[in-house]
């Protein structure tokens, strides 16, 4: 069809021609409304947007000589990271002769990635980067703050004991 003919038809029923492959032989044009098609092409532009998930890196920094007690409150901040689906790079920072040493820093590592492998992988395993060890972890796929929280309150009314219906005689 030649392009003055598309074009009137275009023209008569208030529609637009819009070009869609320029590069074809013969080049294809198609009969729309060109500002409904933008108006959705940007909706699902902002849907796509708005499921998007972006993923942060947390970084959480241990010593070679760190303090049980100060482990497990470490632990505790990488575990609240990897609930809320962060990543997280556990560092270890060697200064001086603690640099002999990297299988201790690798232990607390290995350590921790047993310790909360319920809800991470190892992404990268304990490597030595200059004065510093390095291991990212990523929370697993199917962990979920939001229902977790459902079910403890699920479980919390399971366990509370119903009151009993007692029935007074006289």
């Amino acid at each position: 069809m030649r392009t003055q003919e598309a074009l009137d038809i275009a023209i008569g029923l208030n529609l637009d021609l819009v070009e869609v492959a320029p590069e074809g032989r013969p080049p294809v044009c198609r009969i729309m409304d060109y500002g409904k098609w933008r108006y959705e092409q940007e909706q699902k532009a902002k849907q796509a947007r708005k499921h998007q998930s972006t993923i942060t890196i947390k970084e959480i920094k241990f010593r070679p000589k760190i303090d049980p007690h100060d482990y497990e409150t470490k632990k505790g901040h990488v575990l609240r990271f990897l609930k809320h689906k962060d990543k997280v790079k556990v560092t270890i920072m060697f200064r001086g002769r603690e640099l002999m040493h990297p299988e201790r820093g690798e232990a607390i590592l290995l350590q921790l990635a047993e310790e909360v492998q319920d809800l991470a992988i190892i992404e990268s395993r304990p490597n030595l980067d200059g004065r510093n060890m390095i291991m990212m972890l990523a929370p697993l796929k199917d962990v979920a703050p939001k229902k977790e929280k459902a079910e403890d309150k699920a479980e919390d009314s399971a366990e509370a004991p119903a009151p009993e219906a007692t029935a007074e005689t006289s």
